[in-house]
């Protein structure tokens, strides 16, 4: 299936590769389908483009590779989604990542908001964390 996007053109996706989101994401609940792919060969980050609005696209990325004790409790989620049977090889949680316009140096992600996904039912939820250690916009610019 072809779908057209506003930073990428219009791209090829198999229908198998759709995550269904059945409440969307955070502010944009209408929007239930998405697609993920890798940004650039190499790159810790992907889009998260949405199928069913051409300019919704999220830059996501894995929080282990910048919080490496990134600990969440994912069990209420994949409950809430009836995924009883789904295993840790299943799942994959990704955060949400915001690069301020001509400001790279300055990304942040989102750690109390992450993305849970199903890989193998292809659905997702956004996590919503009330009691957390972590901030909504925990700083990966590069420590030195």
């Amino acid at each position: 299936m072809k779908i057209t996007t506003t930073r990428f053109g219009v791209i090829s996706v198999k229908k198998d590769k759709i995550i269904y989101m059945p409440s969307g994401m955070l502010g944009f609940p209408e929007k239930k389908r998405f697609v993920l792919f890798g940004h650039r060969e190499n790159s810790p980050f992907l889009w998260y483009q949405s199928v069913d609005d051409p300019s919704l696209a999220f830059v996501v990325t894995s929080p282990f590779l910048f919080v490496p004790n990134y600990d969440v409790e994912v069990d209420e989620a994949a409950k809430s989604m009836s995924w009883d049977d789904a295993d840790e090889n299943d799942l994959e949680l990704y955060v949400i990542a915001n690069i301020p316009k001509g400001e790279p140096d300055k990304i942040t992600a989102n750690l109390i908001g992450p993305l849970l996904i199903n890989i193998r039912k292809r659905q997702a939820v956004q996590m919503v964390i009330a009691s957390s250690p972590y901030s909504h916009k925990y700083s990966l610019a590069v420590r030195q």
